[in-house]
């Protein structure tokens, strides 16, 4: 008898002991312990803006052509080579059209001797007219061949003169003071100027100045204005940034895949030449910037205090007629107009007091604060749980395996990711 006893006194200790790890892993209920997130108002600036892609172009580019045809001779520049205005790029083989201008003036010695000729003939056959030794028709004959002969010679002489342009066109020259970015052509290689003027250089006149052009979005263009501020990166540079300023908007819009975007010119200073043509750039342009202002995150105008953060702080709002309320959406309605917000402050005595303010311009991200706050005030944005079981999770056994990570965190959190808070500098 007492051998069973002993076995049922360790039947009921075992079942004891197994009521209490289920109540104490999986029934217990963990004080819950948070930690308020604050923040104090700051001054500083406040911007919206849109963004939007481009590529970084030189702010003058011009085209080095041809007007005649022939083989390429010699080259003087190369690519990036540095060239003045006046300066000798490249010439044509010049024989073919020597040749041709060698021939024009033979031509026109031809024509001079044939117009001396008639010049002597119109003489005398006037002559001959006025004593009536020939007929009126002879005398018209002579002075049209005249005529015809002095016509001949202008014509040629044009003719040279067309020839001698030619022949100097065969040396291209530098229009501007500028870097060579592009060459076409190599020596030996034949051009033709039949149809279109062949380009065999492209020069930029200044690449300390440099502009991007950028594509804007049909629903963002009627925010864009001359004269705003634009920072902009490039892959090359990805922690640097540019600034620059919208110089124009061009009305040409572009469509692609049935996307309407129109052609934003912003300058920019490329003193450190850092800046490449072609480069793709990131662009933030700011439409509207404040400087100097107060400011809070957005997060604190959506923060609420729920029924955790009841229990454990006093709450003090003024808006809600006397009753202990957790910040329903009808206080928040009832209190808060256009352009005003209910924000939440911790004071002494872990009291929690709602004050409204009145707020201006906002990025998604910060909100201005024109009245109702000085900048000693704790204005809560969230708050953490510190608990070691989150509020509402499932507990879990010690002998489970545990996945590794951050602590488990509640609260509101208001706001939402947009525009940078800061503008340009």
């Amino acid at each position: 008898m007492k051998a069973k006893n002993k076995k049922w006194l360790y039947w009921i200790a075992g079942g004891i002991i197994a009521l209490g790890a289920i109540w104490y892993f999986f029934i217990r209920q963990e004080e819950v312990k948070i930690k308020l997130e604050t923040v104090k108002p700051v001054m500083g600036d406040i911007s919206n803006s849109i963004t939007a892609t481009g590529t970084v172009q030189p702010v003058d580019t011009v085209a080095v052509g041809t007007q005649v045809s022939g083989i390429i001779k010699n080259l003087y520049v190369d690519f990036n080579s540095t060239v003045k205005k006046g300066q000798l790029l490249a010439t044509l083989d010049p024989d073919l059209l020597q040749y041709q201008s060698e021939q024009i003036n033979a031509n026109l010695q031809n024509a001079r001797s044939n117009l001396a000729y008639n010049e002597i003939n119109i003489n005398r056959q006037t002559q001959l007219y006025k004593v009536g030794a020939i007929s009126k028709a002879d005398y018209d004959v002579a002075q049209n061949q005249y005529n015809a002969a002095k016509a001949q010679v202008n014509s040629v002489n044009a003719q040279l003169s067309t020839a001698k342009k030619n022949l100097s066109l065969t040396n291209i020259y530098s229009p501007i003071d500028g870097t060579v970015l592009n060459r076409n052509v190599s020596e030996g290689q034949t051009v033709a100027s039949s149809f279109s003027t062949p380009t065999l250089f492209s020069i930029a006149k200044d690449l300390t100045k440099m502009q991007v052009r950028a594509s804007v979005d049909e629903a963002d263009i009627g925010n864009v204005k001359v004269g705003q501020k634009a920072t902009f990166s490039v892959d090359a540079f990805p922690d640097e940034i540019f600034n620059g300023e919208v110089s124009e908007v061009r009305l040409h819009p572009t469509v692609s895949s049935n996307v309407v975007n129109y052609t934003t010119i912003i300058n920019a200073d490329n003193s450190s030449l850092k800046l490449k043509p072609g480069m793709t750039a990131n662009i933030n342009i700011y439409t509207e910037v404040l400087n100097n202002i107060m400011k809070i995150p957005v997060a604190a105008t959506s923060f609420r205090p729920d029924s955790i953060v009841v229990k454990k702080y006093k709450i003090n709002s003024p808006f809600s007629n006397g009753k202990k309320g957790k910040g329903s959406k009808k206080e928040k309605s009832a209190i808060e107009g256009k352009n005003e917000a209910g924000v939440w402050i911790i004071g002494k005595d872990s009291l929690i007091t709602r004050k409204k303010i009145k707020t201006g311009m906002d990025n998604d991200t910060e909100i201005q604060v024109i009245s109702g706050l000085n900048n000693n005030d704790n204005i809560i944005t969230g708050y953490k749980n510190l608990s070691k079981k989150s509020s509402g999770g499932t507990a879990k056994s010690p002998f489970m395996p545990q996945r590794r990570g951050g602590g488990n965190s509640g609260g509101n959190r208001g706001g939402g990711g947009g525009a940078g808070g800061g503008g340009p500098r």
